[in-house]
């Protein structure tokens, strides 16, 4: 029995508010900007801090810094062994997926969530994606130029692209994670009764892939 979606989403498709009537229809938690929130929290930071870092690596200036720093010197470092990046979030979200998915009944949208679960049985894996004028009128209708929403596209897919390489040693999106792929054009309506039958259409069956379990690459 599934207890567990992860969505995940190319920007501009409309994952989160299909990942949040998923959420509503089902009656379970929602884990996107709550997620931040709880990170923030265990960390003891401004929920900016979180967001700075979300889906995105570390600014190659910041890593060539730590990696100088660290050693006999990170004691004294100016970036201090508890400075909050994306390789800290990246450690917390290992934990916090973890507890989500003992707990049961969330939808977790983005943040590596099918790369952590990815042994579950009880988790059902979403990849959404749609046309590219398609994510640049939804990007618009919140409120974007038509210049941001270009802009936009681009580089927040390609951001995420090379935090999962980073992280996980895999292209983005790595297919063979999930249950199905849906193209966002058709509706959000559509996108979520597909969701919703197919997860009673496989639920019970084995997921065949060829990926192997995710293991976050050591930094040290």
């Amino acid at each position: 029995m599934f207890r567990l979606i992860t969505v995940e989403r190319e920007y501009g498709c409309g994952g989160a508010p299909i990942a949040a009537q998923l959420a509503d229809h089902l009656g379970w938690k929602l884990w996107d900007h709550g997620l931040t929130e709880e990170i923030a929290r265990l960390a003891n930071v401004d929920p900016s801090a979180v967001m700075r870092c979300d889906e995105r690596m570390d600014s190659r200036l910041y890593r060539l810094a730590k990696a100088f720093w660290r050693g006999s010197y990170e004691r004294s470092s100016p970036l201090g062994n508890q400075a909050f990046d994306t390789d800290r979030m990246m450690s917390m979200m290992q934990e916090i997926t973890a507890r989500i998915a003992e707990e049961g009944s969330a939808v977790v949208v983005g943040q590596g969530a099918p790369y952590f679960l990815r042994e579950r049985s009880d988790a059902f894996h979403v990849f959404l994606y749609a046309p590219r004028a398609e994510k640049i009128r939804r990007i618009r209708e919140d409120g974007s130029s038509e210049e941001e929403a270009e802009e936009l596209v681009d580089a927040v897919d390609r951001e995420r692209a090379a935090y999962i390489k980073h992280y996980f040693d895999a292209d983005w999106p790595t297919r063979s994670l999930y249950h199905v792929m849906l193209n966002t054009a058709v509706g959000n309506e559509a996108v979520l009764q597909t969701i919703l039958n197919t997860m009673r259409l496989v639920e019970g069956r084995p997921k065949a892939t060829d990926y192997e379990p995710p293991r976050i690459r050591s930094h040290r």
